[in-house]
């Protein structure tokens, strides 16, 4: 257990907040800290083909010990963290053999961790939990799966009587800002099939992912001296607030689950003169998801169309851009990717959990790229904030799902 400890607080300790306002990859230069650190220990522990290229894509090798045909697999993570909550300078804390009450983050600014309102924390009594310090995300999205595929290498390697085939590792920057495969060369990679390490609670098994969108819609104004505007001034952030007042009331994340989809405003900032507000789309239903695309151009063209005299030209642009597919499509016609995960869980006594995720990961895009790539659990508990935590007993869990995975593939 402490050897996971320890592996895991030397990463989270490594800023790597990624910026979705930069056009570099990866889009921050502090991610090739952590990224040249993983390269040196992959070789380490003894794997085999390690490469970093020049957008700090890391790749590895674990050959395979059998000599018959066994199709060649892939885990893959990424060391970014989320930009929408800072993740430098993170102090992890240790709580032992967790008693099932409240676990103060922060003394000094009272801030506490409760299982009375993240009630997910009692299935976790009697175990190691490790949290933040209250004043930064923990970092386990998702150094929690990095820390659980090089720990199921090493042991892969110091336990050759397991039999496996070719492995190969993937570690990616800018999964956060939703970039972290555009640059993943899948041929090189050369997996018939891989594992994202990506999910939340011990027995997270999915394959369906929300299609996603972005949109930023600007808005013009007219500004005017405020005693004599009459007629006269068009005020932007009105207009930006008669458009979000027409999305749709409660299709909006915290009052959807499940399947349901959302609009969900993740940014406003604007003038008199202009106003951009931006938003994400997402919908598990490809028609419902297009629709919910349509909607936005329908409101901002009635927009345009009310404003079309006054203002002589449009008043509102929207750009909205495609980010990622639902997986579903691809993987489906190879359950079987599947099936082998869920049958290692429960050969370990982990009950699947099989569900939608709501949210998208590397593995959305990499399904689409040719390489079908469904999502297993990394055990963390409420990422990109304060209040994240992971439970190490999971990591461990997670580590033998992985190993027992490698073996169970390798079977003729």
């Amino acid at each position: 257990m402490q050897h996971i400890i320890d592996r895991f607080i030397s990463y989270v300790t490594v800023d790597t907040e990624s910026d979705p306002n930069s056009d570099t990859t990866p889009s921050t230069a502090k991610q090739w800290d952590l990224a040249n650190q993983l390269v040196e220990e992959l070789k380490a522990i003894g794997m085999e083909d390690v490469t970093i290229d020049e957008n700090a894509y890391i790749m590895a090798t674990l050959p395979s010990n059998v000599d018959h045909d066994v199709p060649t697999i892939g885990f893959v993570s990424h060391f970014d963290t989320t930009p929408d909550f800072t993740g430098a300078n993170v102090k992890p804390q240790i709580i032992e053999n967790y008693d099932g009450g409240d676990i103060v983050l922060n003394k000094e600014q009272n801030i506490v961790l409760s299982p009375g309102y993240f009630k997910d924390l009692l299935q976790y009594k009697g175990q190691t939990i490790i949290t933040t310090d209250g004043t930064t995300l923990l970092g386990a999205d998702d150094k929690a799966g990095i820390t659980e595929i090089v720990t199921a290498m090493e042991y892969l390697i110091k336990n050759p009587e397991i039999k496996h085939g070719k492995i190969r590792v993937g570690f990616t920057p800018d999964e956060e800002i939703g970039r972290g495969a555009h640059k993943f060369d899948v041929e090189k990679f050369g997996a018939d099939w891989a594992y994202t390490m990506d999910g939340s609670q011990i027995g997270e098994l999915e394959y369906e992912n929300f299609n996603a969108a972005g949109a930023k819609i600007t808005f013009k104004g007219k500004s005017v001296h405020p005693g004599y505007a009459k007629g006269k001034m068009i005020n932007s952030m009105l207009l930006a607030n008669k458009f979000i007042s027409q999305l749709p009331e409660g299709e909006v994340p915290e009052q959807t689950t499940g399947y349901e989809g959302f609009f969900h405003v993740t940014g406003l900032n604007g003038s008199i003169e202009e106003t951009t507000v931006q938003l994400i789309i997402r919908d598990h239903d490809r028609d419902k998801f297009e629709a919910r695309k349509e909607l936005i151009h329908k409101i901002v063209a009635d927009i345009n169309a009310q404003y079309a005299v006054q203002f002589g030209e449009d008043i509102a642009i929207a750009v909205v851009k495609d980010q990622y597919f639902n997986m579903k499509e691809k993987v489906e016609p190879v359950i079987h990717i599947v099936d082998i995960a869920e049958k290692a869980m429960n050969e370990l006594g982990i009950t699947p959990l099989i569900k939608p995720i709501r949210g998208g990961t590397d593995g959305s895009q990499l399904s689409y790229m040719g390489l079908p790539c469904p999502n297993i659990f990394a055990g963390g508990h409420n990422f990109h904030g304060k209040y994240e935590y992971v439970p190490v007993e999971s990591m461990q869990k997670a580590v033998e799902v992985i190993v027992k995975i490698a073996e169970l593939t390798a079977k003729k």
